[in-house]
């Protein structure tokens, strides 16, 4: 549980995916108040005090956290980058459009800390989903049965690698190593789109399920902004990684969450599949 010494009751962004489901549940004794984001969180969240959203309302979601007695806030999920024609935004959120069109030319991270000023200008303390549920974020070492052999070793020090490189330049977390050739790098697809890019490579340069080769390694960026954006696996990750032929996930210590973790690790077990969380580079 996150240390409430500085705020009563947390306000929750809930994107897509399993993470923001996992947070709510775990907060329930706290009584988080939701705010579902319009198009990308499917769950009802039932048996919590909710909202449904437009990415581009940002006057009605400073409303709504503020009617719900907010004073702190977690972006869980995934958001995708949005097209602004599409967008159903308020006069708050069209105020913010300059700086945000701005910052992306400096990529999304620019963005993102455009969104966490205005919210926090407004007087809310944002907060990390890996401080809200600090399981979410795992120490370094081998989490799964299966371990890395050699060849892989060298796998997970190349994909960490290239993944911090990425990162320097904005482009993705991300990236899949097999017998040392780089097979893919994160860009906009996000990683389930680069994984699925793999299942289309010539056989010869991956694995299969009968016969794994190759490591997901996820980072965060060097200018990452920690509270909204940390590398995130869960089961559908999982699922890609197998259908990959992959032989494991990398990840770095405190700097990745895990969603769902005795599930994820019980299916990477079932696969064969290995999961190790290295200390992150100084």
């Amino acid at each position: 549980m996150p240390d409430q010494a500085k705020w009563t009751r947390l306000g929750l962004i809930a994107g897509g995916g399993d993470l923001p489901v996992e947070i709510a549940h775990a907060m329930a004794g706290m009584n988080p108040f939701i705010v579902r984001v319009k198009g990308f969180g499917t769950d009802p969240f039932e048996g919590f005090e909710s909202v449904e959203k437009s990415i581009g309302q940002i006057g009605g979601i400073l409303k709504a956290l503020k009617n719900a007695g907010c004073d702190a806030l977690c972006f869980a999920g995934y958001v995708k980058r949005p097209d602004i024609k599409d967008l159903q935004m308020d006069a708050r959120g069209l105020v913010l459009v300059p700086k945000a069109l701005a910052a992306g030319r400096k990529g999304d991270d620019a963005i993102l800390r455009v969104v966490i000023d205005e919210f926090e200008q407004a007087g809310l303390t944002v907060i990390g989903a890996n401080d809200v549920l600090k399981s979410l974020a795992p120490a370094a070492g081998q989490l799964t049965v299966t371990a890395p052999n050699e060849n892989d070793r060298a796998d997970i020090a190349k994909a960490l690698l290239t993944a911090r490189h990425m990162g320097e330049l904005d482009i993705g977390q991300a990236a899949v190593v097999a017998h040392g050739v780089v097979l893919a790098v994160e860009a906009q697809e996000g990683t389930n789109g680069m994984l699925d890019r793999i299942t289309d490579l010539p056989a010869h340069l991956r694995g299969a399920p009968d016969k794994r080769l190759g490591v997901l390694a996820k980072t965060p960026k060097p200018i990452q902004e920690r509270r909204i954006d940390l590398p995130t696996i869960g089961l559908e990750t999982v699922t890609r990684c197998d259908r990959a032929g992959l032989a494991g996930i990398a990840l770095e210590a405190g700097s990745a969450l895990i969603v769902n973790r005795e599930a994820v690790i019980a299916a990477l077990d079932a696969a064969g599949m290995f999961l190790v969380v290295e200390d992150a580079q100084p």
